[in-house]
């Protein structure tokens, strides 16, 4: 099935060719992926004349209202929000079907550098990847949002700088069910249910530092089944980078240190040089 410039209307389960319109002004050049419930479009806009990454849900998920519900209003956080370390959004539409435009990125995600460095990265670069990631943290906490699905493969890294991607699963602090998030990234109170507060993303920063300078997460199970072994028993680092981290992942979320706190003791072991960007406010 082709589809005009106002976008094909999906009723097959295969990707959309290349050269079609997944959208009204967004023609395709390539499907980058499919997850559970989206496809991720490389197209070009017509309107922006650049590249852009469409999301769309998958066609044999259209029926389900939460997730079209889902994809739009993370569509139009990312098209509001405006920080240096969060993946900007240009749009959302609901016709032909339920779409986000994102800007490209054309760096990799962090999950990728992990997977194929024969070298971990400097104890100096971890820090300040977590001083990035703790910006756009913190930005969203000032806006009432927990992200709630922290890991490498929702970072980008693009010339040195951090991107968080993914705002799915977002949503206010509060009671939640057990399990929201990805499965070895969860935080105690995310696998077991519970109220959600700002300590769940600071155990999300934490385990994406702890597999960045190690290569490797510190559970081998789904959630967590205890305390997590301390970052130095898999890479020697600095006392203050290892103590930083350690302190993200214990378990009862108000023993954790606050997102700026975190961000001080981060800032505090980069050259000043390094600082990209100034950590978040009190």
């Amino acid at each position: 099935m082709t589809g005009n410039r106002d976008g094909v209307a999906v009723n097959a389960q295969q990707p959309i060719a290349a050269g079609t319109f997944v959208a009204p002004g967004y023609q395709v050049l390539a499907h980058l992926c499919r997850t559970g419930w989206l496809d991720l479009y490389d197209a070009w806009s017509e309107e922006r004349d650049c590249r852009c990454v469409v999301k769309v849900i998958r066609p044999d998920r259209l029926r389900d209202r939460r997730l079209r519900e889902r994809l739009l209003r993370e569509g139009r956080w990312l098209t509001e929000f405006t920080h240096p370390h969060l993946v900007r959004g240009y749009g959302t539409g609901e016709r032909p079907q339920p779409y986000a435009v994102l800007e490209t990125l054309t760096g990799e995600t962090l999950a990728h550098l992990i997977d194929r460095r024969a070298r971990r990265p400097a104890a100096t670069d971890v820090a300040l990847l977590g001083l990035h990631l703790c910006s756009a943290v913190h930005y969203l906490h000032g806006r009432g949002l927990l992200h709630l699905d922290m890991k490498p493969s929702n970072v980008v890294i693009d010339c040195r700088r951090a991107k968080v991607l993914d705002l799915s699963i977002a949503r206010p602090p509060g009671p939640a069910k057990p399990g929201i998030g990805t499965d070895g990234y969860l935080a105690p109170e995310q696998a077991h249910g519970g109220p959600l507060t700002e300590a769940a993303d600071v155990w999300g920063i934490g385990i994406t530092l702890y597999e960045a300078a190690t290569g490797d997460v510190p559970y081998d199970g789904p959630s967590p089944d205890g305390p997590a072994p301390p970052v130095t028993r898999r890479r020697r680092l600095p006392q203050p980078l290892a103590a930083a981290i350690d302190a993200c992942l214990r378990t009862a979320p108000d023993t954790r240190p606050s997102v700026p706190e975190l961000a001080e003791r981060l800032d505090a072991l980069l050259p000043q040089g390094r600082r990209a960007v100034p950590p978040p406010e009190k």
